[in-house]
């Protein structure tokens, strides 16, 4: 699994958190808590991944080092 950023929080219209790739345009996640929403986007990663490379796009890489 790469390791891409991810930014999570609180939203007063969806009443949950969302977590979001900004490295994968569209890729986000949501849920009760902030694990859930984490857990949530990281499977929306792995099936944003898989679609691209079905579909033959590029997939960035991850921008941190770490």
């Amino acid at each position: 699994m790469r390791k891409y950023e991810v930014i999570i929080y609180w939203s007063n219209e969806d009443d949950a958190f969302i977590a979001e790739v900004p490295e994968l345009p569209g890729c986000c996640g949501h849920g009760d808590t902030k694990s859930a929403a984490l857990h949530s986007v990281e499977q929306a990663s792995e099936l944003w991944i898989d679609t691209a490379r079905e579909f033959g796009d590029p997939v960035p890489e991850p921008r941190g080092s770490a």
